[in-house]
């Protein structure tokens, strides 16, 4: 079964890793977001295409679910002697990848093929592919005034109240060749628990893309990242709640109404599936917290199930 999965930060990474462990090798696509990336120190930082690759190459740091395991922070130790904010922190093997990354782009190289590159070195057994080539940014409205996405998430600890979300550049966005075709040929199609607002919410405004999930005909099934009426991890709910949206699996499910056919939620929101039943989605029930290896397979195979259920191609 070829499986395309749209995701972004710990939840996306952890089914996609699921995903991975019962699929044969090359069946698996991942499309990630990078309107969170940024500039810092010269260097490129993907943050949400470094914490998939890093888990599905089996080096993310288990405490966290992002960075490197058993990390060193010398560099960012010597960086703070010079006098400099080390408020995002870069790790010493994760500031390889930010270093080669960063040099293989100057040098005319595209962010689909110096990710190829790198997660090919890392050894991951599925593609993992860029949702543009193209530098998007996100920045947070709050009271406080406009601020990019890392300023309000790592710096400022997101306490800011988000009041919109902008992306910068997404006007000039494209579908890359590599993600339309992993599309246009998938079985299936997965939106992973990620937050729908900063996560998911940019890869589908890449001009096109929508479309080009449209056509396909497989079956769409998300995961809801809400569990009981909170996010498992990250700001999602409070997002949800300020930008108003309804913060619960069925508030997720509207946001995706469009395009998912399928739904899975946590059994805590069981009461929830027949109101997103209505939306026309099929809807599965589970425990859809991933604690470990094994939750994030079970969950994967029971996503799958629900693929097949809906007529995977």
């Amino acid at each position: 079964m070829r499986v395309v999965a749209l995701a972004g930060g710990v939840g996306g990474a952890k089914l996609a890793a699921g995903l991975e462990a019962v699929l044969e090798p090359g069946e698996l696509v991942v499309v990630t977001n990078t309107a969170d990336d940024f500039e810092l120190w010269g260097l490129r930082i993907c943050p949400d295409l470094d914490t998939v690759m890093y888990t599905l190459a089996g080096l993310a740091n288990p405490e966290t679910g992002w960075g490197v395991r058993d990390e060193s922070f010398d560099a960012l130790a010597m960086i703070s002697r010079y006098g400099e904010d080390a408020w995002f922190r870069l790790g010493d093997r994760d500031l390889a990848t930010h270093v080669l990354r960063t040099q293989r782009l100057r040098a005319g190289s595209s962010l689909t093929e110096v990710t190829a590159g790198l997660a090919g070195a890392l050894g991951l057994r599925s593609a993992l592919l860029p949702m543009c080539d193209e530098p998007v940014r996100t920045a947070v409205k709050t009271p406080e005034g406009l601020l990019e996405f890392q300023d309000y998430f790592v710096r400022r600890g997101q306490r800011d109240e988000v009041l919109g979300v902008e992306l910068r550049g997404i006007d000039g966005a494209r579908v890359p060749e590599g993600v339309e075709a992993a599309l246009g040929a998938a079985d299936a199609i997965v939106l992973c628990p990620s937050n729908p607002v900063v996560s998911i919410g940019p890869i589908l405004a890449v001009p096109g893309m929508q479309e080009v999930l449209l056509r396909s005909s497989a079956p769409k099934v998300a995961v809801s990242p809400i569990v009981g009426g909170k996010a498992l991890k990250g700001p999602a709910d409070e997002m949800m709640r300020t930008l108003g949206h309804e913060v619960s699996a069925l508030g997720v499910a509207r946001m995706y109404e469009e395009l998912a056919t399928g739904f899975l939620i946590d059994r805590s929101d069981a009461g929830e599936g027949p109101e997103i039943e209505g939306l026309g989605m099929r809807v599965k029930t589970t425990d859809a917290v991933m604690r470990d290896e094994g939750d994030r397979a079970r969950l994967a195979r029971e996503v799958l199930e629900l693929c097949s259920d809906l007529g995977a191609r």
